[in-house]
Formats: C-alpha cells, sequence, structure tokens
C-alpha cells in the first residue's frame, strides 16, 4: 500500500466521514457547498493538503491544491496568483481561498483578480498594501541584520504604522536553514505524527524565490471579502502575539485559536476542516 494511503486509512476515520455525510444528508438538505482552493506554503506544495482533503470533501465540498514555482529563484507574487488563476475552475462562484504561511501574501491578489467568498489566512504573514514583509518588520531587526539582508532602511516616518506591532516571526526560528531536514522537523511538524514527518520530509521542495519577503505588495487596500484568520498557539515560524495583533488590526477579526504548531493541515486535519467548514 502506498506510504498516503497508509496515512490515510490511519488519520482519516471513514466511519466519522460516513457520519459527516449522514448528518447532513447532502441530497435532502439545501446546504451551500464551497470550493476550498489550497495555497501551500513555503517548502511544500499541493501534497501538504493530502490529509486535510478527505475531510472537506466528506462535507461535500471541492478542493483544488496546486504547485506554486517556488524553486523558480525569479518568481514574483503575481507569478503565484497566475497558477492559483490557472487551477481554479470557472464555474465556480462560492470559492474560500486558503493560503498557508507564505500564501498568505498570494491569496489577496487572486481575490483581485477572481470573485472570492472568503480568504482563509492559515497560520500566515499579512500583507499590507504598498510595503513588502520585510519592510513591515525590519524595524525589529539591527543594523547587521539588514545589512546580510541587502535590505536599505527607508526612513523611519515611512514605516511608523508598524512600530507597535509585536515581531510578526517566532525569534526561536530566526537564522534558522530551512532546508536542513532536522530544522523542518522541529519547527515545521514538531507536533506530526512520525509517519507524517517522514512523508512530509520526503515531499519537501527547495524555496528559492523570496519574493514573499522583498516584494512590495502592489495593491491599494485588502480585498472587501470575508475574512478568517487561523493561529496555533506553539506555531514556531509566525509569532502567535503577531497573529492576534494583525488579524484585528489588517483584517478586522479575531484570530482563531487552534493548538499545536505551524502545519496544521498535516497534524490535525479533522480538527481544522471542522475550523474551516464552520
Amino acid at each position: 500500500m502506498p506510504l498516503l494511503s497508509k496515512l490515510a486509512a490511519k488519520l482519516v476515520d471513514n466511519t466519522a466521514i460516513r457520519e459527516v455525510e449522514d448528518k447532513h444528508n447532502l441530497k435532502n438538505l439545501n446546504i451551500a457547498m464551497s470550493l476550498f482552493c489550497l495555497v501551500h506554503g513555503a517548502f511544500q506544495g499541493a501534497w501538504c493538503w493530502d490529509l486535510l482533503i478527505p475531510y472537506l470533501e466528506a462535507q461535500g465540498h471541492k478542493t483544488v491544491a496546486m504547485d506554486l514555482p517556488i524553486e523558480d529563484e525569479s518568481a514574483s507574487l503575481s507569478q503565484f496568483a497566475d497558477v492559483v488563476l490557472q487551477a481554479l475552475p470557472k464555474t465556480d462562484d462560492d470559492i474560500v481561498l486558503v493560503g498557508h504561511s507564505m500564501a498568505g501574501t498570494v491569496i489577496p491578489l487572486v481575490a483581485e483578480v477572481r470573485q472570492v467568498r472568503q480568504l482563509v489566512f492559515l497560520t500566515a504573514l499579512i500583507p499590507y498594501p504598498g510595503t513588502s514583509t520585510l519592510e513591515q518588520f525590519s524595524h525589529h531587526l539591527d543594523s547587521d541584520s539588514l545589512k546580510t539582508l541587502n535590505y536599505e532602511p527607508k526612513e523611519s516616518h515611512q514605516l511608523e504604522q508598524f512600530d507597535d506591532e509585536p515581531y510578526m516571526f517566532n525569534p526561536v526560528s530566526a537564522g534558522k536553514n530551512f532546508s536542513d531536514e532536522a530544522v523542518l522537523m522541529e519547527f515545521f511538524y514538531q507536533d506530526c505524527q512520525p509517519d507524517v514527518m517522514r512523508w512530509a520530509l520526503s515531499k519537501g521542495r527547495l524555496q528559492q524565490s523570496m519574493a514573499y519577503i522583498y516584494e512590495v505588495n502592489s495593491l491599494n487596500t485588502l480585498p472587501n471579502v470575508e475574512y478568517k484568520y487561523i493561529f496555533c498557539t506553539d506555531d514556531l515560524i509566525i509569532s502567535p502575539a503577531w497573529s492576534h495583533y494583525a488579524a484585528r488590526k489588517r483584517l478586522g477579526v479575531d484570530a482563531i485559536e487552534l493548538p499545536g504548531g505551524h502545519c496544521p493541515h498535516l497534524s490535525r486535519p479533522a480538527h481544522l476542516a471542522s475550523v474551516l467548514t464552520k
């Protein structure tokens, strides 16, 4: 049996899925079903949603996932958005865009072109129109760190709107080499089952594009759609304190709390599906 099939058999309780189907009785109840467009973050690919998808589809929802060209050093955020747009079926209009981590900088660009119902930021960055991610946290870095990043700081008054923000990244992740499997195990997959962790490591991809850090967001404002922000209490990548702050300040919503680390789609897919479909 292929590894993914074994994982699915182990982690997806088919009896529970049948109960969900019976409960909703999709043929007899007038329940709106959505298309969940799942956009992965750095070092991952469409594969990372494979454990979540059965839970969403068991409730009658449709799903689509794609591989962003993260290995291409020159790939821009708009190119990432184009890949998402190409993957979206033309016929669906009840679309929920879920962006994990890095993909928080991508999904608003998609929503500018294609009508969607909701944007879901899953342990994700939230872009600020007219600035790059680096500009948003540059005031937390010392001059040597900025020099290492080849960043020339702007005048302080140009970025003063970020002065009161907590540091968006968890400080324990600073300077880590995420192409190192041991680092990924500790910071991405620390709460995954061992077999899931091994599978995820075997599927990992090289992150060459740094557009999500350096590229200035091209939007004038964030799209006028529904928002949901989901954070994890033990996230070692995105700071939970920043998630709380930014979800309220930038999106106007209260962040939804899940236990665990940075990748709940791999560590607790059933719990995540229940939050996504609520």
